[in-house]
């Protein structure tokens, strides 16, 4: 398959690194690998406000940051869900992302910190980021926030995690996103497509990594079927938020 350059130009400077496969390593070693790498990132922009907050959640304090690109004014709002395979990725690790779209957006954007696996299987992921959500919609008004232009969003895992919030809130009858933002969302546990088998490896993120992830997911194969997990086993669609995929 040709490639854009500059992603070429990547794959490259990542073999050069002879780094140990993600799946033959440990969850440790692969947050480690995720805080390490932040120093490619660049220097983040700068936002008007950051403050680490926390809400309520189903096992404990869930930690959030709040990025705002004003430092008053009530305005629209990016719940959003950091990506990692479930196990990796925090607070800190998309800080830039999260700076980055509170200015191109113009809206405020809260980072949720949710329990990872394995430690904390499904479905602890997703309940932290469904009370997170809707915590941010209970404090709109405190946190200067449009209470009807809340969104829900991520990368990845991430955008998993926003799909399965957007469902959860219509199956329990809770206010639902105005929007859900899905950045190259995980929407299924078929490992068996045929993009999956075409591009297994050589493209960064492996098949094998893949599987790897999902193992720390699960608690079980059957979970594999929930929509809350793979968002495209849903048998009914009707009633979400639009999708910016």
């Amino acid at each position: 398959m040709p490639l854009h350059p500059q992603v070429s130009m990547f794959l490259e400077q990542q073999a050069a690194l002879g780094l140990k496969p993600i799946d033959q390593g440990s969850p440790a070693e692969f947050r480690q690998r995720m805080l390490e790498g932040l120093a490619a990132q660049g220097e983040s922009e700068h936002v008007a406000v950051v403050e680490d907050r926390a809400a309520p959640g189903p096992a404990g304090p869930i930690p959030l940051r709040i990025f705002r690109p004003t430092p008053t004014g009530r305005l629209p709002a990016l719940v959003f869900c950091h990506g990692g395979g479930w196990v990796g990725g925090n607070l800190e690790t998309h800080d830039g992302l999260c700076r980055a779209i509170a200015n191109a957006a113009g809206c405020v954007v809260i980072a949720v910190d949710y329990r990872l696996a394995p430690e904390h299987k499904y479905p602890a992921a997703a309940e932290d980021s469904f009370a997170a959500y809707h915590w941010v919609r209970e404090q709109a008004a405190a946190l200067e926030i449009e209470g009807q232009k809340i969104a829900v969003g991520g990368d990845s895992a991430g955008g998993n995690l926003a799909a399965a919030v957007s469902m959860m809130s219509r199956d329990r009858d809770r206010a639902a996103p105005c929007l859900q933002v899905l950045i190259y969302p995980i929407t299924d546990h078929n490992l068996n497509s045929s993009s999956y088998l075409r591009f297994a490896e050589g493209y960064g993120l492996t098949r094998a990594t893949m599987q790897w992830l999902w193992r720390h997911y699960l608690a079980c194969e059957q979970d594999a079927k929930q929509p809350y997990v793979a968002p495209l086993q849903a048998s009914d669609l009707r009633g979400l938020a639009p999708a910016l995929v």
